[in-house]
């Protein structure tokens, strides 16, 4: 069965698109833990991170590094936090969350985003990559 972000991916659900590339689609959340709450996903359906090929593996950081670099430009943070979580939806994920303290790094913080405010920053962070 097609996943939420597979279907993300296809355009069939919209997204706050932040990059994409042949391997990888980065998006905001739509209930972020913080402003600038990004989700880096594989193009390739798989439910666990680690059970993702070497190879997919290998360039998700690659993908992952200068899109953390934009947030950082964007968001007030004292760095950009990484979280594999992957229960909520059976899509390999990576979350990108500004953080200030390691309590930031929560989903208790999550809460529905404002769609015109996740436009306004996916276009502010893109303008930084």
């Amino acid at each position: 069965m097609t996943t939420l972000f597979t279907k993300i991916i296809n355009g069939d659900i919209p997204s706050h698109k932040i990059a994409e590339d042949d391997m990888f689609y980065a998006f905001m959340d739509i209930r972020p833990i913080a402003p600038g709450h990004t989700l880096v996903i594989p193009k390739v359906e798989i439910d666990r991170f680690f059970d993702l090929e070497s190879d997919v593996l290998a360039k998700y950081l690659p993908f992952s590094k200068p899109i953390a670099a934009a947030i950082e430009q964007v968001v007030p943070c004292e760095r950009v936090g990484l979280m594999v979580a992957g229960l909520e939806v059976p899509h390999a994920h990576l979350h990108l969350v500004p953080i200030r303290t390691i309590n930031d790094l929560s989903f208790a913080n999550a809460t529905p985003a404002d769609q015109n405010s996740l436009a306004d920053l996916a276009t502010k962070i893109r303008a930084c990559l």
